[in-house]
This record gives structure tokens, sequence and C-alpha cells, in this order.
């Protein structure tokens, strides 16, 4: 996802590095995703609309879920982005997957969609109701929205290590003073129900990073990396106390010691009836 901060502008960015990040990102969520556009009822043959692809990971994903006989849309602001999730589509023969560049707040189609998913893109939104009421006009009638996002409040460390909480707080402070939404997986229900979707469902899954998974110090450090400018710029945390160079080695050696299981923010998902729907 990307460009859709409340002014306009992704606040993690959309750098090479920042590229990289996504994909490793989307891979450590891809089970979770996977589980939560099933339960959606995301099946063959749909049309459906992927909200802030970015990369294109979920418009992918999706696009093998409804199969050749589907067809799968994704929509994004960023065209580095998309250049590289166009690459990939076609190196991968998924004829049935396309990418236009548009703006996820305004964007109208000319043919009703079967369902239309939006992974990490409400957090970013500062009125995700009125984006999901404008692209349920997008929706066939009794057709599905499904939104998939973090909830940070689930993220901690057990047992407790400082400097991983210490780490979670900068990324909770900056992304809220740069108007993102740090909790709004948890909102996701509500969010749905006041845009005037009938029947939300919602629950969330919860991960869990083992005792020495290098992923667990790669992700916190990857996401402090590319929310470096954010958090300097708020007055969260001070370029010396971030301490890029090492932050990755230092956040690896504390869980180690403390033998601590990270659990990183909860993948949250929520989905509702068009309410155009009989």
């Amino acid at each position: 996802m990307s460009d859709t901060r409340r002014d306009g502008a992704y606040v993690l960015g959309n750098d090479p590095d920042e590229l990289d990040r996504l994909d490793r990102q989307s891979a450590s969520i891809e089970r979770p995703t996977r589980l939560l556009l099933q339960a959606a009822g995301i099946g063959r043959g749909m049309r459906v609309l992927d909200l802030g692809t970015g990369l294109g990971h979920v418009a992918r994903l999706a696009g093998e879920l409804v199969g050749p006989e589907g067809s799968v849309v994704g929509i994004d602001a960023s065209s580095a982005a998309l250049d590289v999730a166009r690459r990939r589509a076609e190196d991968a023969g998924e004829r049935h997957v396309s990418f236009i560049e548009a703006d996820v707040r305004s964007w109208r189609a000319l043919e009703p969609f079967d369902a239309i998913v939006g992974r990490l893109i409400l957090f970013h939104l500062s009125d995700p109701a009125s984006v999901v009421r404008h692209h349920s006009r997008n929706l066939r009638p009794g057709g599905r929205f499904m939104a998939i996002d973090f909830d940070l409040g689930g993220a901690r460390t057990e047992p407790d290590v400082p400097l991983a909480d210490e780490i979670l707080g900068w990324l909770i402070r900056a992304f809220e003073a740069a108007g993102a939404s740090p909790f709004i997986g948890a909102r996701l229900g509500p969010i749905l129900a006041q845009a005037g979707l009938r029947d939300v469902t919602t629950f969330g899954v919860q991960g869990y990073l083992q005792p020495g998974d290098p992923m667990a110090a790669r992700l916190l450090a990857g996401v402090a990396r590319s929310l470096a400018g954010a958090i300097v710029a708020h007055g969260v945390a001070t370029v010396e106390q971030l301490g890029l160079e090492s932050l990755e080695s230092r956040i690896a050696e504390s869980l180690e010691r403390a033998d601590a299981v990270l659990l990183p923010p909860t993948v949250a998902g929520a989905w509702g009836r068009s309410p155009e729907a009989a």
C-alpha cells in the first residue's frame, strides 16, 4: 500500500529499501491473509478489486483463489510499486490479474465487483469509513467488502524486553503523529458497520516469533528504519537513540538474552455485505 497518508503521502515511503521490507512483511503475513480471504468467501470465478495493492501481493493471492476463470484488479497511487507488480504478474503468466494507477479514495469502477479487499490500507486513511462507503458502490448487490489491517496493540514480547517495548512505543507514537492509525485493526468491524455494510464479521490472527528467529529483530528494525524520518521529525526519538546501524543486532541480542517470544501486530480481518444487498 502506498501514497495514502492523511496529506496524501505514505509515511513509510517507496524507496527500494521500503519495497524490500514490504516483500518481507508480505511473506510474514501471507498465511493469515490467505486464511482471512478464504473465511470471507473469496473463491473461484469471482471478480475482485484490491485497494492499495502496492507490489501486488494481495492481488496475486486473490488471483490464485479466484483462478483463471475469475479476475483481479489492483489499484495503487505508486507507479514504482505498480511497475514491480505488473512485471511479477506477467512473469508468472497471471493474465487474469491487472493493475491500475489510481487514488483509492476516489476511483470508480466501470463494472461492479463481487468482492473488494484492502490490506493495510485503512491504517493510513483519515476517514476510513468514507472510503469503505465509496467502494461499496463498486460492489454488485450482495458483494463483499473485506479489510485486513494491523492492530499494534497486540504487539509485545514474552517475557518483557525493554528495548523491544521502547521501539514499539516509538513506532506507535510516530505513526500517530504522522496521521496513521496503529490500532485500527481492532476497529475494522465498527468501521465497516458505520460505512453501511451488513452482517459484519471480524476476527484476528496472532503470530508468535520464537526465540532465535531472525525475523523478530528484522521486523522491528525494518519498520523503525522506514519510519526513522517521521520518528525524528516528530521528536519521538533522536537519530542517536535510534542507532539504526546497530539497531537490528541490538534487538536480536536483547531477545536472545531474554529467551523472548515476539508477538508481532495482530493481523485483523473484517468483512460485510454491500448495503444494496436484499
